[in-house]
């Protein structure tokens, strides 16, 4: 019996590939074809139509890596297919690669307008329902040669060439030699399509996926068996069109087969995951969102049934602007009910890296976008392919107006596996959203048996639950679902064996699981952060890109506040259109293979450069608006963008400057090395540049711990099993030198200035003591020459830490500095943002910085019985994949060991530390425009509202983990206070603050995050 079933199986291979497929365009003629080779980028399609085109053919070698190729081709209906459904068959070279990862094609009609695009997995166009015989046609295809730099075979990831200094156009280097054309024409025909030979592969598809996930000893499987062998018999291989039918008549009774009641269910959600940049460029993803939905609007037409979500904004502004006619076909679509935006996102960004007030504008521009181009308020979060996810989103999801939120990464963890499928997922202030992890484990699905069958088996909810969701459609270079796939999912909705399988919209899902947990006593919860077991390199690499987003952050802040606070002291113009352009720019870079570090050369370059025009850009508007509140000159006025006083300049405000500022501490030589000491805290440094004592004269206590030093520099080798720029493996840690070898260390003015040279590499490093700080500033230019290593600054401090806190957006998440469990030993790396604090209840020390954020905390008990707790701040690495020549160069960045500091002072100085002071020439005073007085509460955002009516909007949270009660004040009159949501609508909240004549008296739960509109009093 064994035997016959795997004949059965390897006949059914063979016939269905070699005879019963090909036979669907067994009738086909020729097309003529013309070819332009576009020089340099691509062009738009008015100048692809006009081009001076000349002849080629099928056979001919196309396409240099990066380059464009316009085709011509034209033909004729023969005479003898009247009546026929007639399509193109256009193969432009595809062969067995994954779409988006190949050539990819968009067809034009003559006058230009999108068709539909092509894609190794989607070679047909339609050309007529019903031919009369005779048409002449033209077709433009828009062929953009985007090399292989990944194939995905089944069960296995492979990339492309990761030789060690290697350049080649394929990672990302257009400006090299782009060699040969990679692409070579296989196929440009007219067919007519036979329905019934289509709808045969489809039920022989279906049932040979199903057959082999159905147990040996399951009756089903062999009747199944059966009905194929004889199916397969009913087919004459010289005329399978002849006997198609016939063969379809034999598998009938088990494709009409129901299924079992108790069947899971499946949401089958049509999905084309589009990474916004990762192997190609901004430029190329602009091209892929087109194709996509030029073919998911196609199918449409055809099949009413189907659902798409797209879940970037900033992918659909693009083909607004772009491709128009596409765009107005979304739109259609979309009041059909057939193509969904959802997401609420402006891209699927990293949700580690990105700052707490950047998220809050993925939400902004994300929302405001599909409600205005497509009057759709999206209550989703959808996050498929994003490296872990911080704890303070579900808080940002509620107030966005999210109700639910789906990834599936975490089922790449490679430690534990996440216990839940269906769950709520509660965040640090204590909110809880309703979440979906698809057990099937992807964000590609193709709706195959062996998906659906593994969404079954892997479902981990089932005692409570039965429902859960499959993402299905070409993705990560886009390209979406099939029509293959829609057959399936017919196939599927009801057949025996099978789960049933449903396409929907995933709001269907979201309230159907909802309701069925509440019949089963209520979901599981998860509290705390998503961790990702996997890609903790992206915490760290290309530094460059990391510190762009940091600083861009940090002067968006900036130039918010002052922009407003001149607007309303002075009535300067406040540049609503320039922000808000800005920070769309920024918010794009947060896409989550951009700021991770982990896309081509290319990528990372652009950039960089586009960094550096935003910073140019918002230094403009800051110094205008300082300009105007800082009055004639006369003296020196220091502005304070930090949410602290410092100085003696209020926070959020401005003041003079007396003549005389606090002398800077100089180093004082102590025999081979040298000492600084402000009153509060003495730091020893000895002759080979290393921190030898962090004494706290105000505790009486030293820092490091005995026998140890600080600051020390530490290369390891860092090789991972795969996926270069995104992991750090454990066993990073076996190798490591320690850079102790100092090529100078001298006396700087008001620092000490080590030098130390390893490998190809040079670091120079200032440290510093500011008067009246407890802060060891530490600021590095490294000049990166290394390869395959990963360089981490390490402090020992002499505590017994039983946890970690680390700054996320929006408050701080502890994290144990054991291994107890696994789960514990799996985050052997962590993101902080600001700052990492460690500390008995008494006393702490804490890491700042300026733009890094992969970290580690180990903790080991000395021969004296003490405990020594080594925090390691991650500085750079030099991964060779997708970009071989990553973070190489000079970088110059900034961190610092805070000491005798609490968790409380640790936020201060990471605020400090990535707002520094401005001073501007003039003599006036600036009040803030308003003013907190708990020093707990975090004013994060000011800024006037988006709907330029003028109003102020705050938006501040508690920072501490404790309730808080506090007074807002404001320097202008107020009129009128209201909470609202992140798109400044009014909320109905009305506990969270009260409007008296004393100000504003906020009462804020621990974590909590609180926008407010203020509107200002006319004057009478």
């Amino acid at each position: 019996m064994h035997n016959d079933r795997a004949l059965t199986e390897q006949r059914l291979a063979r016939v269905l590939n070699e005879r019963i497929r090909p036979a669907v365009h067994a009738r086909s003629v020729p097309l003529d074809v013309e070819v332009w080779n576009v020089p340099g980028e691509p062009v738009p399609v008015r100048d692809g139509l006009v081009a001076p085109y000349r002849p080629a053919r099928v056979g001919d070698l196309w396409g240099p890596a990066w380059s464009t190729s316009w085709f011509k081709v034209t033909g004729t209906i023969p005479d003898r297919w009247a009546g026929e459904r007639v399509e193109a068959v256009l193969d432009l070279g595809f062969a067995t690669h994954s779409p988006g990862f190949s050539a990819e094609g968009l067809v034009h009609s003559a006058d230009g307008t999108a068709v539909k695009a092509l894609n190794p997995r989607n070679t047909w166009l339609p050309v007529t329902e019903r031919a009369v015989g005779g048409e002449e046609f033209t077709f433009f295809i828009e062929a953009a040669a985007n090399p292989v730099v990944m194939h995905t075979a089944p069960g296995e990831l492979t990339f492309g060439p990761t030789s060690v200094g290697g350049r080649a156009p394929w990672l990302g280097d257009p400006a090299a030699d782009p060699g040969a054309p990679l692409y070579r024409l296989r196929r440009l025909d007219l067919a007519v399509f036979d329905q019934d030979v289509y709808e045969l592969v489809q039920d022989l598809d279906v049932l040979g996926q199903l057959m082999p996930e159905l147990s040996p000893d399951d009756p089903r499987r062999w009747q199944i068996l059966r009905a194929v062998g004889q199916a397969l018999d009913a087919v004459d291989l010289g005329d399978v069109g002849g006997s198609a039918a016939a063969a379809r008549a034999a598998l009938a009774p088990v494709l009409e087969a129901p299924a079992h009641a108790s069947a899971h269910r499946v949401s089958a959600v049509g999905h084309a995951h589009i990474d916004t940049a990762w192997l190609w460029p901004l430029r190329e993803t602009v091209r892929k969102v087109a194709r996509t939905v030029s073919n998911v609007t196609q199918l449409m037409d055809s099949h009413p049934e189907f659902r798409f979500v797209m879940s970037q904004a900033q992918q659909l502004a693009w083909l607004k602007e772009h491709r128009p006619e596409v765009y107005a076909r979304a739109q259609e679509k979309a009041k059909a009910g057939q193509f969904l935006p959802t997401g609420s996102l402006w891209v699927e960004p990293d949700t580690n890296i990105s700052g707490g007030e950047a998220l809050v504008r993925q939400f902004v521009h994300g929302k405001r976008f599909f409600l205005e181009e497509f009057g759709v308020e999206t209550e989703e979060m959808w996050l498929p392919d994003t490296f872990g996810y911080n704890a303070a989103l579900p808080q940002l999801m509620k107030l966005a107006g999210v109700r639910w939120f789906l990834t599936q990464k975490m089922s790449w963890n490679t430690t534990n596996k996440f216990p839940h499928h269906t769950f709520w997922w509660e965040g640090i202030d204590g909110t809880r959203i309703f979440s979906h992890f698809p057990p099937v484990d992807s964000y590609n699905g193709e709706l195959s048996g062996a998906e659906v069958a593994h969404s079954v088996r892997n479902f981990q909810d089932k005692a409570g639950a039965g429902h859960s969701l499959i993402p299905f459609g070409y993705g990560d270079g886009g390209g979406g679902p099939t029509r293959e796939m829609l057959s399936r999912a017919a196939r599927l909705k009801n057949l025996e064996g099978s789960a049933r399988v449903d396409i929907e919209k995933p709001a269907d899902f979201f309230h159907r699981a909802h309701a069925e947990y509440e019949d089963n006593g209520g979901a599981p919860v998860w509290s705390g952060e998503l961790y990702l077991e996997f890609h903790r390199g992206t915490l760290t690499s290309q530094l460059a890109t990391k510190q762009g987003n940091r600083r861009s952050e940090h002067l968006l802040r900036e130039a918010e506040l002052w922009a407003a606070t001149a607007s309303v002291r002075h009535g300067h113009p406040y540049p609503y259109d320039a922000l808000d352009r800005l920070w769309k720019t920024v918010l794009l870079h947060q896409f989550h293979d951009i700021l991770p570090g982990t896309s081509i050369a290319w990528v990372h370059r652009e950039a960089e450069e586009t960094y550096a025009a935003v910073a140019r850009e918002l230094a403009e508007l800051i110094g205008a608006a300082q300009r105007t509140l800082a009055g004639p000159p006369g003296g020196t006025v220091v502005f304070n963008a930090a949410p602290h006083a410092r100085g003696g300049v209020t926070a959020l405000g401005a003041s003079v400057r007396p003549g005389t500022a606090d002398a800077p501490v100089r180093p004082v030589a102590d025999g081979e090395g040298f000492v600084l000491d402000n009153g509060l805290v003495r730091i020893a440094v000895d002759g080979r540049g290393l921190v030898t004592s962090a004494y706290d004269h105000t505790a009486g206590r030293e820092a490091l711990a005995p026998g140890a030093v600080g600051n020390l520099l530490q290369l390891h080798q860092d090789f991972p099993n795969q996926w270069d720029a995104w992991d750090i493996d454990v066993f990073y840690r076996n190798t490591v030198r320690d850079l102790t070898e100092a090529q100078s260390v001298t006396a700087t003015g008001d620092g000490i200035r080590v030098v130390r040279v390893f490998g190809a590499s040079r670091i120079e490093q200032s440290l510093t003591l500011p008067a009246g700080s407890r802060r060891l500033v530490i600021d590095t230019v490294v000049d990166w020459h290394e390869r395959e290593k990963l360089l981490k600054a390490a402090f020992p401090l002499d505590v017994r830490a039983a946890h970690s806190t680390a700054e996320i957006p929006f408050g701080h998440v502890e994290r144990p500095t054991h291994t107890n469990t696994s789960w514990d030993a799996a985050k052997f790396e962590v993101c902080a943002h600001r700052f990492l604090h460690v500390g008995e209840p008494d006393w702490g020390a804490a890491l700042v910085n300026d733009s890094s954020y992969g970290h580690d905390v180990t903790r080991d008990v000395r021969p004296d019985g003490g405990t020594t707790t080594t925090v390691r701040l991650s500085l750079l690495r030099a991964a060779v994949f997708p970009d071989p020549d990553a973070d190489q160069g000079t970088h110059r960045l900034g961190y610092a060991l805070v000491i005798g500091a609490d968790v409380a002072e640790a936020t201060r100085e990471g605020y400090r530390f990535n707002l520094p002071e401005r001073t501007v020439p003039g003599s006036a005073t600036v009040a803030p425009l308003v003013s907190v007085d708990h020093q707990g509460v975090i004013v994060e955002a000011v800024k006037l509202a988006d709907d330029r009516t003028g109003d102020v909007v705050v938006r501040l949270y508690e920072s501490r983990g404790t309730r808080a009660r506090a007074t807002l004040t404001t320097g202008f009159p107020l009129a009128s206070v209201t909470a609202t949501d992140l798109l400044e609508r009014p909320l109905d909240d009305p506990t969270a603050h009260r409007h008296t004549e004393a100000g504003v008296e906020l009462s804020l739960r621990p974590f909590q995050i609180l926008t407010l509109r203020l509107r200002r009093a006319t004057a009478a």
